[in-house]
């Protein structure tokens, strides 16, 4: 796998379609087009999955939603990917049960419920990874112990899926790599330039790391670049002639803000995706089982400022902790339970204004565009995670024609079957499914060096390339060490991050290669002088560049860390005394 530095050597020659952001659509659409033949290069200004993609409640799911506005074709086209994924990449997408507790006062029946869940499962042709069934309070006091029972009336539990969000993004990018597409984060296009007719030519790029620029020819260009949609948009107007006055567009967008909480699991145990709604306004929100932790989100508030600082603020954290005041009472979450946050930006698409009045944030279409602009800038906005795929190959269809038309695409391309070959991970994986027939296939390859939680969590991280990373530590025994005491993951990770997965930075590799930033409850800060020395001797850092890095990452955190500097709102005590069912409320599915 080449490294990212060797990316950035190949940026420069001509492309077919060159792709501006590398969140999962960006990943997606390179995978696609490089598997068509096209000429394929993607630049992101940061890591691959630094923003939406990474930030987002982990979920695979259907579209439930969907049901209570008719909308049968959308929930279909969701289950049926939703299938793809959990066959192209079942190390990466699993099963998972979620319980839908209903309480007197709730505006949904529950036999309403029950009778959407046999329609879902309809739609699904049967295929959900487990039967929906219907749960009665006692049963429901077995399955969730910590859940409130007072004034519970009964509770669906159906099952959806769970993912590693960037994990999966990386995965979808490093397969474009296997068929020739060059991935290049850290890599900011700085300038897009217009031929004499004003129709886009090719971008002028930064290595963010290094500060080199260059030039890149490009017959297409695809904007992914979710959050910065709009900044992308304005940087492909053509320049205004001189004496005439800059054009500005409406906006694409209209970002809402989602953040999470995560809690060691002892203090929030679930053993389901939980959902709840929130006694306040009726939102929904899940608390998720995660390992050996508990994550709760997500908000849904309307954001407008620069989506590079987004972050939870008090309010953010008080209004999940007042939810789950009220559906565990016995388990408060306290400031000092929580580890970490993360928040996103969902790219969703500016609605009209209807009779002069803005929409809800959360009545906001998750359904995605596809906008060609008459500098021929194709853009894709909205959609969801688990539709990826589909709205990858609309934007390469789209780019196909673009190219037939303007003659510049002549040749046959081939089929992308983006749908049947399975991401690098899943290539040999077991047909059951069976997660720990592989973890003790990489011990095996590890021998004692590579313990059985290390073997597992390889397994589940990278499927059958954790055998790659066993035998790093085959050849070199002190890959073995741990980066945290006590904690599984260990160096091995950091030589595989960089030499097979495009790291480039401390944070890259403690954020979304080992995700020890969410997961660990110091949020691997402990583990950073020690990934900072092993990636200055693999990248060949000066200790300038080596403390820098370290810093950075220590950035990261504070800010993650920020909204304990932020002055109490009083949300959680005001919504502590109200009642649990209520009248308001979104969709039962999320963001």
């Amino acid at each position: 796998m080449p490294t990212r530095q060797e990316m950035w050597d190949r940026l420069g020659s001509d492309v077919d379609v060159l792709i501006i952001g590398g969140g999962i659509n960006g990943a997606g659409i390179a995978r696609d087009a490089a598997k068509r033949g096209l000429r394929t290069a993607l630049v992101e200004m940061g890591d691959l999955a630094s923003g939406t993609s990474s930030r987002s409640s982990k979920l695979v799911h259907g579209g439930l939603r969907y049901l209570e506005q008719f909308e049968f074709s959308l929930v279909f086209e969701a289950v049926s990917e939703r299938r793809i994924l959990m066959d192209i990449a079942p190390h990466l997408v699993n099963p998972l049960g979620f319980l839908f507790p209903v309480y007197k006062g709730d505006r949904r029946l529950l036999s309403t419920i029950s009778a959407g869940m046999v329609v879902y499962e309809g739609l699904s042709l049967f295929r959900s990874p487990k039967r929906y069934r219907r749960l009665k309070p006692k049963h429901v006091a077995e399955e969730e112990p910590a859940l409130t029972r007072e004034g519970l009336k009964g509770a669906p539990l159906y099952y959806d899926c769970s993912t590693d969000d960037a994990r999966l993004t990386l995965e979808t990018a490093l397969s474009a790599t296997e068929v020739g597409a060059v991935i290049a984060p850290w890599v900011k296009a700085i300038r897009l330039r217009h031929d004499e007719h004003g129709t886009l030519v090719g971008a002028t790029v930064e290595d963010v790391l290094t500060g080199a620029t260059k030039d890149i020819a490009a017959s297409v260009i695809i904007n992914a670049t979710g959050p910065w949609t709009d900044s992308t948009v304005a940087m492909a107007s053509v320049p205004p002639a001189d004496g005439e006055e800059a054009k500005t567009s409406a906006p694409v967008l209209r970002p809402t803000k989602g953040v999470h909480i995560v809690v060691p699991k002892d203090v929030l145990p679930v053993n389901h995706a939980v959902v709840c709604f929130h006694p306040d306004d009726g939102r929904v929100l899940f608390a998720l089982p995660w390992s050996d932790a508990t994550y709760v989100g997500t908000t849904d508030t309307d954001f407008d400022g620069d989506p590079s600082e987004v972050r939870a603020d008090r309010a953010d954290v008080e209004y999940l902790q007042a939810a789950m005041a009220k559906y565990f009472p016995e388990h408060p979450v306290t400031d000092d339970d929580i580890i970490c946050t993360w928040a996103g930006l969902r790219p969703l698409v500016s609605p009209p204004s209807k009779d002069g009045e803005e929409m809800d944030e959360s009545s906001v279409s998750r359904e995605h565009r596809i906008i060609v602009s008459k500098s021929g800038l194709i853009t894709i906005a909205g959609g969801k995670l688990t539709t990826y795929r589909l709205m990858s190959k609309e934007v390469v269809d789209t780019a196909s024609k673009m190219l037939r038309l303007r003659g510049q695409l002549r040749r046959r391309l081939n089929p992308a079957r983006t749908e049947e070959d399975p991401l690098p991970g899943a290539v040999s994986w077991p047909e059951d499914d069976d997660h720990e027939v592989v973890a003790r296939q990489i011990k095996d390859i590890g021998g004692d060096q590579v313990s059985l939680a290390t073997a597992r969590l390889l397994a589940d991280t990278y499927g059958m390339k954790g055998a790659d990373v066993a035998r790093r530590v085959r050849q070199d025994k002190r890959l073995a060490d741990p980066l945290v005491p006590g904690r599984p993951e260990i160096l091995a990770q950091v030589d595989h991050a960089v030499q097979d997965e495009l790291a480039s930075t401390v944070t890259d590799v403690l954020k979304n290669r080992t995700a020890l930033f969410y997961r660990d409850p110091h949020q691997g800060l402990a583990a950073a002088p020690a990934v900072a020395d092993r990636m200055a001797d693999l990248l060949r850092w000066d200790e300038a560049t080596r403390i820098r890095m370290e810093q950075d990452y220590r950035a990261e955190v504070d800010l993650s860390r920020r909204w304990r500097l932020d002055p109490p709102t009083g949300v959680a005590d005001d919504a502590a005394g109200e009642e649990i069912g209520s009248d308001g409320g979104e969709d039962p599915e999320g963001a």
